[in-house]
C-alpha cells in the first residue's frame, strides 16, 4: 500500500495533462473498490498546504453523505476542489468556482459526479413542492424532461420507476456538462484548447464504482 506525504506543487500541476488527472481518478477509484487506498500523512499535508494549494481537479458532486468524494477517488488534502449541491447541477456561483479552479489555479479536470438512487433526482421525478426545494429542483427538471420525451423510458414519471430514475441521473450529469460549456466561455475555450477536460460519471452506492459517462 502506497504512502502519501507530499502535496501537489505548482511544478507538478503544470506537468499534468487532463488525461493524466482523469486516469488518476480512475486508478484511485479502483484502489477504493479494492480497499487498497493510500495511507496518508495528513499532518504533513496540512503543513504543506497551509499557505498554498494547487488542486488538480474540481468535482461537482451531490451533497449525499454516501458519496465522500475524496475517499472514493482516493484523494488527499490539497488534491481536489469539491463543489457540492443537491442534484449536482451548475449555477453561477459554481461556475465561478470552476473558473477560479481552472483559470486561476490551473486545475486540469472538471468532473460532474452523479450517483445512484439520488434523492434530489427522485424528488424532481415526483415534482415535489416544498419551500426552497421546489426552486432547487427546477434545475433538474430538464433531465426529467429529457428522459421522458427523448429517451421515452416506459412507465410513470416517479421515484418508484427505478429505470426512469437511473436514466435521469445520467441525463442530469450530461446536461450539466453541456450547460457548463454553454454558460462559461472561459471553460469552453480552455477545453477547446486542450487545457482542461470536462467529464461526468455516476457513483454506484452498492459497489463503490464510478462509471464514466
Amino acid at each position: 500500500m502506497a504512502f502519501r506525504n507530499s502535496a501537489i506543487t505548482k511544478e507538478i500541476l503544470d506537468q499534468l495533462t487532463p488525461l493524466d488527472v482523469l486516469q488518476d481518478f480512475i486508478d484511485g477509484n479502483n484502489r477504493f473498490i479494492k480497499d487498497e487506498v493510500h495511507t496518508i500523512n495528513h499532518k504533513a499535508l496540512i503543513y504543506q498546504t497551509t499557505t498554498l494549494q494547487f488542486p488538480k481537479a474540481i468535482v461537482l458532486s451531490c451533497i449525499d453523505s454516501r458519496v465522500p468524494v475524496e475517499l472514493i477517488f482516493d484523494q488527499a488534502i490539497g488534491d481536489i476542489f469539491v463543489a457540492r449541491i443537491a442534484g449536482n447541477f451548475e449555477n453561477t456561483d459554481i461556475l465561478g468556482s470552476m473558473e477560479y479552479s481552472c483559470k486561476i489555479i490551473g486545475s486540469k479536470l472538471i468532473y460532474v459526479l452523479g450517483h445512484e438512487n439520488c434523492g434530489a433526482i427522485k424528488a424532481a421525478c415526483d415534482n415535489v413542492q416544498l419551500g426552497n426545494i421546489t426552486s432547487m429542483l427546477k434545475n433538474i427538471m430538464p433531465a426529467v424532461k429529457h428522459t421522458s420525451e427523448i429517451d421515452n423510458i416506459a412507465g410513470e414519471i416517479s421515484s418508484s420507476n427505478l429505470e426512469f430514475v437511473t436514466k435521469t441521473v445520467e441525463n442530469n450529469v450530461r446536461l450539466t456538462m453541456d450547460r457548463i460549456r454553454e454558460k462559461s466561455a472561459i471553460l469552453n475555450e480552455m477545453e477547446a484548447h486542450g487545457e482542461i477536460k470536462i467529464v461526468g460519471g455516476v457513483y454506484n452506492l452498492s459497489t463503490g464504482k464510478v462509471k464514466l459517462l
